[in-house]
């Protein structure tokens, strides 16, 4: 075992519960999953990151851990989700299994997988990699035939657990698993009898037909959700498994799963409920059923795959919190390089605050920790320099001359996120671009004009200043000139970018440098 340091992680309070509750194992087994009813939004990225760090967590403390990924791609197409293309087409596959639907993009061989896909695929390139269980495949080749025939054995148990969270108790004639209709493909079907072995006799409700099936060798039968989750703790056994808020209220599939797991011999996962979260500047529950969704793709466009997998490191499951595409981004970086500094020791805290800081920076890399710092480059700063530099990505990297080789790699990845921000997300007041030689000259006043001039010549000798003395002489040239600061500032601002504010001037002029500013001041010489 791993004479790993105590930490206060809570991933790694969860890791230290699960040994405690489950006991010494040959193996521990995480598991997450989804229903891929529509896009999967940053919201059930939670659940999945949530696990994958407990996954961490175990394997550093030097445990064996299995991390399984269900897709539950056997539920039933309830609703079509706002952002589907061929809305009409998808409508006609409601109430059929996921599995069947087609996807209207025409890339994969249905809508499942095609969600899937989306998710498999990025999972990855933050660190992700768990092993992959589709339902639709388990229950139509009859795998879970014991299962269900379990369930129906244990049936009168079952209603009761059920029944003891229902305000209306469930029908006499009710049974504990779904039929997907060999005729018309949906779960529009009544059970009418069981023979107390394998078969079951249904009825279409659609068309009236009734139809014997054999669970041994059927596609036909599946467990519904409640009855569904506990028997997979079961079959996999299961020892930490999360879920949403909405799961964990009272009353909810994980209450009533608690009791159906051990009606079917096994007993309950350690668990957490994990809270919603929102968008910045778009209130409330993200949801793929409406398709009002933020993708992980979408994150990824704005933070590297470090500091998306920061923001949920660094924050508590239970803790609700939103995901920013506004100004907040600049604190967001600016947060994990003080993490990253702090972890090399480049900036000091107590020691309670650095063993809390390093360890959400080792949990925030996508594989193994570097053995040096990234370039620590301020955001709002390297979005000035790619601004000056339209977006070229070569240019800010040639003028930075410390920038070692090994660095260059990450600084990259910023820079792309740091311009899909800008170009994308940022506030408009955040934006400019310098103004060239064939746009029009700004209107100033005779004062404003000799401001201007008078600038032209200290940057003339730019060299010669740091950004204090610049500011001080910026200052010093209003008051030569008998014009208010602010009034000079807006001048600049105006001549050089178009609007009446920017960023902080001494700073921006020096970052532009002489070879760029010169020549838009010397318009107005």
């Amino acid at each position: 075992m791993s004479t790993q340091p105590k930490s206060f992680h809570w991933a790694d309070i969860y890791a230290d519960k699960i040994v405690r509750e489950k006991g010494p194992k040959e193996q521990y087994t995480c598991a997450s999953g989804i229903t891929p009813s529509g896009t999967v939004h940053i919201g059930n990225f939670r659940e999945i990151i949530s696990v994958e760090l407990i996954v961490r967590a175990l394997r550093d403390k030097g445990h064996k851990v299995r991390f399984i990924y269900s897709w539950d791609d056997y539920d039933v197409f309830r609703k079509v989700p706002k952002n589907m293309p061929k809305p009409e087409v998808l409508e006609t596959y409601l109430r059929k299994p996921i599995t069947l639907v087609p996807d209207t993009n025409g890339e994969y061989s249905s809508y499942a997988e095609s969600h899937e896909q989306a998710v498999e695929t990025l999972l990855p390139v933050v660190g992700i990699e768990p092993e992959y269980l589709y339902q639709a495949q388990k229950y139509r080749a009859s795998e879970y035939a014991k299962e269900m025939r379990l369930a129906l054995e244990k049936r009168d148990e079952i209603k009761a657990a059920l029944d003891e969270y229902r305000t209306t108790p469930l029908e006499d004639d009710w049974f504990p698993i779904s039929v997907f209709s060999n005729f018309t493909d949906k779960d529009t079907t009544t059970i009418l009898e069981w023979d107390g072995e394998w078969q079951v006799t249904y009825r279409d409700d659609e068309n009236g037909k009734v139809e014997t099936i054999d669970l041994r060798n059927t596609s036909a039968a599946k467990l519904p959700w409640r009855i569904d989750w506990p028997m997979r703790w079961v079959y996999e056994g299961v020892d930490f498994e999360p879920a949403g808020k909405d799961h964990h209220s009272e009353g909810g599939s994980f209450d009533t799963s608690k009791h159906i797991v051990k009606i079917l011999g096994g007993e309950a996962p350690v668990s957490f409920q994990y809270d919603f979260l929102s968008i910045k500047g778009r209130g409330g529950k993200i949801s793929s059923s409406t398709g009002e969704v933020i993708s992980l793709a979408d994150v990824l466009e704005v933070y590297t795959p470090e500091v998306t997998r920061y923001l949920f490191a660094s924050t508590r499951p239970n803790t609700e919190f939103a995901i920013s595409f506004d100004l907040d981004v600049l604190k967001i970086y600016e947060d994990y390089d003080t993490c990253e500094r702090i972890y090399f020791g480049l900036q000091q805290a107590n020691e309670k605050r650095t063993d809390k800081e390093r360890r959400i920076f080792e949990l925030s890399q996508v594989r193994e920790v570097p053995t040096e710092a990234s370039y620590q480059i301020p955001f709002r700063h390297l979005c000035n320099l790619l601004q000056i530099n339209s977006g070229d990505s070569d240019a800010v990297i040639a003028g930075l001359t410390d920038l070692l080789p090994s660095q260059e790699k990450r600084l990259r990845e910023r820079c792309v996120c740091a311009w899909n921000w800008i170009t994308n997300y940022s506030p408009e007041d955040f934006r400019w671009v310098l103004r060239g030689s064939e746009e029009p000259l700004i209107e100033l006043s005779q004062e404003a004009i000799k401001g201007i001039k008078e600038l032209h010549a200290v940057v003339e000798h730019l060299e010669e200043y740091d950004e204090k003395q610049l500011s001080e002489e910026i200052y010093a040239v209003a008051h030569r000139n008998e014009i208010d600061p602010p009034e000079l500032f807006k001048a600049v601002y105006l001549v050089l970018i178009g609007k009446e504010r920017g960023p902080k001037l001494a700073g921006f002029v020096i970052t532009c440098g002489k070879e760029k500013i010169l020549p838009i001041l010397g318009r107005y010489l």
